[in-house]
C-alpha cells in the first residue's frame, strides 16, 4: 500500500491561553442566528436558485424564525441585485427581520450594494477583506499595512454613504476573511481600526464576524481563538462577535458550539450545512442539539419534513439519509438489540406517563420535529424479534405474546436474507397473514358449534362446554363432539381424537384489535407435540371463542407443516 505523504502538512498552532474559561461553560441560550443560505449556500450550487426559488427559500427562513438573513451579494450578481430590490419593492421583508448583504471592501462594489438597499427598513451591510497570511502572500502579494488600508478605506466609504442616506435601520458587519488563518494580533488590529471608523455603541453594535473560512484545526483551537479575541477586543460591549464556520474537517458544528461557549454572540450558517466545498455550519443540527438539551433554540423545526422539502426543491440538493435529526433513517432502527430497546422504552414511558423524554437510542422525540413513530423501526436481515413485534403492534394492532417474538422474527429474517434488502411494513403484514391467519392446510375447519352449560345446580359440572365440529383433511371429513372445561379444552380433545400426533396446549393469549362496537378479538395459541415441537397459531373473529378455535387450527397446521 502506498504511504500517504503526511509530511507535506504542518500542525495547527496552539493558542497561548493561560486561563481558558470556555471548557466550563454551558450553552443555555440561543445565539443570534443568521442564515446565509441565499448567499453562501446559493453560490455553492451547480445551478444557483432562480428568483422564484430564492423567494421561496426566503419565506421559509422567515417561517422558521430567522431574524437576520443574508440575501445575497448584490454588487456581484444582477440576479442578487434584482432579488434584493424585489424584497423591498414587493414588501416581502417582515418588520422583525433584518436582511444582510455582502460586499468586498472595494469602492464600486460598495456603491452598488447601497443602490440595492434603497428604501429598505432594516439591513446589515457586511463588508469583508481577506487578512490571512496565505492570502496576503499568494493571492494579493500585499503587506499587512496594505491589507489594513483596504479594510480602513472600505469601512470609511460604507460609513460615509450610510451617513448620507441617514437610514438608522442600516447596521454594519466586518469580516477579516480567513480569520482562522490570520495572526490573532493582526486580526485584532484590523478589527479595532475598523471599529474606530464605524464608532459602534452599546445601542448600535458592530458585528465582528470571525470566519473559519477554511476549517484548519480541531474545534478547541477555534474556541481558543474566539476566547482570546473576546478577551482582548476593546469596548467589548459595543460589538457582537459572530461565527461563520466551514466544514472542511467535518467539525463545523462542534467548533461553533465550543466557540459559542468561548464568548461569541452570533452564528452564521445554512440549513443542512450547504455551502462551499464541504459546506457551512449546519444550523439545523446546531439548533436541535440545543433543543435536545432542554433549551429553546429560538428556531422552529417542528415540521422538519416541510423544511427539507422546500430546501430540496429550491436548491436541488438532497439531505443525507443519516443527517442528524432530519435524515430519512435517523429515527429508524435496523439492529435487533436497538429495536428491542426502543420498543421497551416506548412501553415504559407510556406506563410511567413520563414527561421527560428518555427512550434508548433516540435523543429526541421524533414527534417534536414532525416525524411519526410508524417510521422508527424498519426491518432487514440485521433486525431482531423486537422490531418485528413492534411493527405488528404499532402498525396493525397485533400484540404478539413475548414467547412468539422469536418464532415470527425467524420467519421475517429468513425472508430478508433471501431478498437481501429491507422489508416493508406491508410485506411483514402479508407474511404474517400467510404464516398464521391463512393457514388452512392440511386441516380446514368447515363447521363448529359451541354449547355451554352454565346451570351448575342441575349439571353439577360448572362451566362445561361442548364443541361439535367438522374438519377436513386430505379430502376426508372428520366429525367430533367433545366436552371440556372451556371451548379450547373441548376443541383440542376433539382434535386429538383423529389427528395422528396428539397435541397439548402450552400458551394462550387474547386481546381486542380495535375499540368500540366493531372490535375484533385476536387469540394466540401455542400447541406442542410429544416430541417437543411447538408452534403458535393466530385467529381473529368477532367472537373470542371462535378466534381461539381458529388460532388452534392455525397452530396445528403450522406444526404439521414443519
Amino acid at each position: 500500500m502506498k504511504k500517504m505523504n503526511f509530511k507535506s502538512y504542518l500542525p495547527a498552532e496552539q493558542i497561548p491561553l493561560k486561563k481558558r474559561t470556555w471548557p466550563d461553560k454551558v450553552i443555555t441560550e440561543a445565539p443570534i442566528w443568521c442564515s446565509v443560505d441565499l448567499r453562501d449556500g446559493n453560490q455553492a450550487l451547480d445551478v444557483p436558485m432562480n428568483p422564484e426559488q430564492k423567494k421561496e427559500m426566503f419565506l421559509l427562513l422567515c417561517e422558521v424564525g430567522f431574524k437576520e438573513i443574508e440575501v445575497g451579494f448584490p454588487s456581484a450578481s444582477q440576479v442578487d441585485f434584482d432579488f434584493m430590490r424585489a424584497l423591498v419593492e414587493e414588501n416581502l421583508i417582515p418588520d422583525d427581520v433584518t436582511v444582510q448583504v455582502l460586499t468586498q471592501a472595494r469602492e464600486h462594489l460598495i456603491r452598488r450594494t447601497f443602490e440595492a438597499l434603497e428604501g429598505v427598513n432594516k439591513a446589515i451591510v457586511h463588508m469583508y477583506n481577506s487578512t490571512s497570511t496565505l492570502q496576503r502572500d499568494v493571492v494579493f502579494n500585499m503587506s499587512k499595512e496594505e491589507i489594513l488600508k483596504i479594510a480602513e478605506d472600505g469601512a470609511a466609504l460604507v460609513k460615509k454613504i450610510s451617513d448620507e442616506l441617514d437610514n438608522p435601520g442600516i447596521r454594519f458587519e466586518y469580516s477579516p476573511e480567513s480569520f482562522t488563518g490570520t495572526e490573532l494580533d493582526y486580526a485584532l488590529e484590523v478589527s479595532q481600526r475598523v471599529m474606530d471608523i464605524f464608532e459602534p455603541t452599546k445601542d448600535k453594535k458592530l458585528i465582528l464576524n470571525l470566519p473559519a473560512t477554511v476549517e484548519m484545526a480541531t474545534p478547541n483551537i477555534y474556541a481558543d481563538q474566539i476566547e482570546w479575541f473576546c478577551s482582548n477586543i476593546k469596548n467589548r460591549d459595543t460589538v457582537l462577535v459572530s461565527l461563520h464556520a466551514h466544514n472542511d474537517r467535518g467539525t463545523a458544528v462542534a467548533a461553533s458550539e465550543l466557540a459559542l461557549m468561548a464568548g461569541a454572540d452570533r452564528v452564521e450558517g445554512t440549513l443542512f450545512g450547504n455551502g462551499e466545498r464541504t459546506g457551512n455550519l449546519d444550523i439545523v443540527t446546531m439548533a436541535l442539539n440545543m433543543f435536545s438539551q432542554g433549551y429553546d433554540p429560538k428556531l422552529d423545526f417542528s415540521d422538519i419534513n416541510h423544511v427539507q422539502e422546500v430546501y430540496t426543491r429550491t436548491t436541488g440538493m438532497p439531505v443525507h439519509p443519516r443527517h442528524p435529526y432530519a435524515g430519512e433513517l435517523v429515527y429508524t432502527a435496523f439492529s435487533g438489540s436497538h429495536q428491542d430497546a426502543i420498543n421497551k422504552g416506548f412501553k415504559k414511558r407510556k406506563e410511567r406517563n413520563d414527561k421527560i423524554w428518555a427512550v434508548p437510542y433516540l435523543p429526541i422525540n421524533p414527534e417534536d420535529v414532525g416525524r411519526t413513530y410508524q417510521s422508527i423501526i424498519r426491518i432487514n436481515s440485521q433486525s431482531g424479534k423486537g422490531g418485528v413485534a413492534y411493527i405488528m403492534s404499532n402498525d396493525y394492532g397485533y400484540q404478539l405474546p413475548k414467547k412468539m417474538h422469536p418464532e415470527f422474527g425467524k420467519v421475517i429474517q429468513k425472508v430478508t436474507e433471501e431478498i437481501g434488502s429491507e422489508i416493508s411494513s406491508r410485506k411483514i403484514w402479508e407474511y404474517f397473514k400467510k404464516e398464521y391467519l391463512d393457514k388452512t392446510q392440511p386441516y380446514n375447519l368447515k363447521h363448529v358449534k359451541i354449547s355451554m352449560d352454565a346451570d351448575s345446580s342441575r349439571s353439577g359440572k360448572e362451566g362445561l362446554t361442548t364443541v361439535s365440529g367438522k374438519i377436513e383433511c386430505n379430502n376426508t371429513l372428520y366429525e367430533f363432539s367433545e366436552t371440556g372445561n372451556g371451548p379450547i379444552d373441548a376443541f383440542i380433545k376433539g382434535l386429538n381424537g383423529f389427528i395422528k400426533k396428539p397435541v397439548i396446549l402450552t400458551s394462550y393469549h387474547e386481546h381486542d384489535i380495535e375499540g368500540g362496537a366493531d372490535s375484533r378479538a385476536v387469540a394466540y395459541i401455542s400447541l406442542k407435540l410429544k416430541d417437543g415441537k411447538e408452534s403458535f397459531g393466530v385467529g381473529t373473529d368477532s367472537n373470542i371463542s371462535m378466534a381461539s378455535l381458529k388460532a388452534a387450527i392455525s397452530s396445528l397446521n403450522r406444526l404439521m407443516a414443519e
